[in-house]
């Protein structure tokens, strides 16, 4: 009976053994994912974006965000909304390449990716990203986050919430027409 006991816990042994490495070697395959932005957005007071030759920025004046350079456009309230609770919680994912010589194959090195700088109050720079489309798999992004070489799968594309484009920012304020003054009705004519 003594001996059976033994068997048992040896293999109970061996099974836990094995149950604990099956779990470690699956830790290893899942890929993580991680908010490329993690800092205060309260603490945003500018945005540049740019892709090619083309940039544009986007400076806070008070509580306001303003076109720099434009005075005749007001920021867009949705294009705001969308890059802080779109591109700013994009996630990275997966890492894709490790070789700094393949940024262009993935559209994340200089001339090809779409730069976006996040400074704060002090003027520093809080988050530096270049963002590239995937060829492969439209609702996805590639990224490069800050000096870290790799390039990474993003969660969601949103490079096309990252244009340079002044009218993609701001609209030609509404022009309010002031209501017209109710026309005066002749009560007389029908009360004879």
């Amino acid at each position: 009976m003594a001996k059976n006991v033994q068997i048992a816990l040896i293999v109970l042994i061996v099974f836990i053994g094995l149950y604990f490495l099956n779990k470690s070697s699956q830790s290893k395959h899942k890929s993580s994912t991680e908010a490329i932005f993690s800092n205060d957005p309260e603490d945003i007071f500018k945005f540049l974006i740019q892709n090619g030759e083309e940039a544009i920025e986007l400076a806070r004046v008070d509580t306001l965000w303003r076109i720099s350079g434009n005075d005749t456009l007001e920021v867009k309230p949705r294009s705001m909304d969308n890059l802080f609770d779109k591109v700013l919680k994009v996630n990275r994912g997966t890492i894709i390449s490790e070789n700094p010589e393949k940024y262009g194959k993935y559209s994340v090195d200089d001339s090809t990716g779409t730069h976006l700088a996040v400074i704060d109050s002090k003027g520093e720079t809080v988050g530096y990203y270049v963002f590239g489309r995937s060829k492969s798999d439209y609702s996805r992004s590639y990224i490069r986050v800050g000096n870290d070489p790799n390039v990474y799968l993003a969660d969601q594309n949103v490079t096309y919430m990252l244009s340079t484009r002044e009218t993609y920012w701001g609209e030609k304020p509404k022009v309010e027409i002031p209501p017209a003054p109710p026309i005066p009705t002749d009560t007389s004519a029908a009360t004879n």
